[in-house]
């Protein structure tokens, strides 16, 4: 069965406009914010490559940490954990003005970052 080529969505300004916001799992304004990617594969995670910069969550290292590599949490606990953030991120950053619906023109093939994010 052949399935349809995933088409990726890469934004650095996305990705940048994450960091300058509060940790959304734990609060943290700590310097180590930075754009967590889902980990799931229905949303484009793959081996080697990571989701959509779109499917993102503004975690401190700490948080992000745990989502990865972290035993204190189940599978299904970390899913959560990063849903959670992620709803809160994109709020946080469409009442900033920071994010719009992806476009088609936001789509890359997966080997060459795209830049264009409507405005970030």
């Amino acid at each position: 069965m052949m399935f349809p080529k995933h088409v990726y969505i890469r934004n650095k300004r996305l990705l940048e406009a994450a960091r300058h916001i509060p940790c959304q799992h734990c609060g943290k304004e700590d310097g180590t914010v930075a754009a967590a990617h889902s980990n799931m594969a229905r949303h484009g995670k793959g081996r080697g490559i990571k989701a959509d910069d779109t499917k993102i969550a503004s975690l401190c290292h700490a948080c992000h940490m745990e989502l990865d590599q972290g035993t204190s949490l189940s599978r299904m606990g970390r899913e959560l954990m990063w849903i959670n953030a992620h709803i809160k991120t994109i709020s946080a950053l469409k009442a900033m003005g920071l994010w719009t619906e992806p476009h088609e023109s936001d789509a890359s093939d997966g080997h060459e970052p795209h830049q264009s994010f409507h405005g970030l």
